[in-house]
């Protein structure tokens, strides 16, 4: 009897889900020719299109695929450095997840210019979806609240991020 409740009691705490704590974002400074994820050429650097360019883009397919994006980070996942949005000449920004979660980026990388490589498309994101994010960003609730209306946007998919000049 003992052993049974012993096995139940050792079952129940090594299978229970607690939340775990995710790791925080990676450290470093995000230098120039800092990459995250894979690297990307020289060559490709150089021919890296605007975001402006990209749009263009977008108005004719839905899906853009091993595109180089150059841009301005306007913000980092502070949790975990899982995504971060870029710049677009208009002022408002684009969303970039990292392909697969491989990799993660420190919050230094924000204010920073760099290069994406990866895959890019217009999307709806659902206001549930934008309240994730918005939550992840530590936006004031009364910020989250007022979500209220799904967005049209660019999602961008990176395979590699790489600090430029």
């Amino acid at each position: 009897m003992y052993t049974l409740v012993l096995f139940l009691s050792f079952s129940t705490i090594c299978f229970s889900q607690e939340d775990v704590e995710k790791p925080a974002p990676p450290a470093g400074n995000a230098l120039v020719g800092d990459f995250y994820g894979s690297d990307i050429s020289g060559t490709s650097v150089n021919n890296a299109i605007s975001v402006e360019k990209l749009d263009d883009k977008l108005k004719t397919t839905t899906k853009v695929e091993n595109v180089v994006v150059k841009g301005e980070v306007t913000g980092v996942c502070p949790k975990r450095g899982c995504w971060i949005s870029l710049k677009t000449e208009d002022g408002t920004s684009f969303f970039v997840k990292m392909k697969d979660y491989a990799f993660f980026v420190p919050t230094a990388l924000k204010g920073k210019n760099v290069v994406l490589e990866g895959e890019a498309e217009k999307k709806v994101t659902s206001v549930e979806e934008l309240k994730h994010y918005a939550k992840d960003a530590k936006k004031t609730k009364a910020e989250i609240a007022a979500i209220a209306k799904p967005k049209e946007e660019i999602r961008f998919m990176a395979a590699g991020i790489k600090v430029i000049d």
